[in-house]
């Protein structure tokens, strides 16, 4: 991970947080009508990252990706797609187990990349739900690791 490092989130990186998260998203979350994507959009925009253990991981001063947790759950993991495919998802998500010992996530189940990459990881489903949390029609994979 030569050049890049994990910092603890400040209101600092708020605004290179959001736009990974979007860029992101976009990038990744094809399954998403454009509606929901600018209802999600609006919704994350008001999240208050400091109620999470939230790490950044940075190339230089610019937010490349993000990790964050809360009752050892990993709540969020997103890579700016320019980054993807390098081991960077990899090496937050070591960071996310090792270091703030989180054993479970949620993932989209339409999300294939995502469910393959936590499976990789050693994350099995116990549970799968019809919505997403907001009652939206994405079903949810809830894993945790074996």
């Amino acid at each position: 991970m030569e050049g890049f490092r994990i910092v603890r989130y400040t209101g600092a990186h708020r605004e290179g947080l959001l736009k990974v998260w979007e860029e992101s998203v976009l990038a990744t979350h094809d399954f998403l009508t454009s509606g929901d994507f600018e209802e999600i959009r609006s919704a994350v925009h008001t999240v208050d990252f400091n109620a999470f253990d939230v790490y950044c991981l940075m190339d230089e001063s610019e937010v490349i990706g993000f990790v964050g947790t809360h009752d050892k759950k990993v709540e969020m993991l997103f890579l700016s797609p320019a980054y993807i495919g390098r081991g960077l998802g990899k090496e937050l998500m070591t960071f996310a187990v090792k270091d703030l010992k989180a054993d479970k996530v949620d993932v989209n189940e339409d999300n294939k990349r995502a469910v393959n990459f936590y499976r990789r990881f050693g994350f099995d489903v116990y549970e799968r739900t019809s919505t997403d949390d907001q009652g939206r029609n994405y079903p949810l994979l809830r894993m945790k690791l074996a």
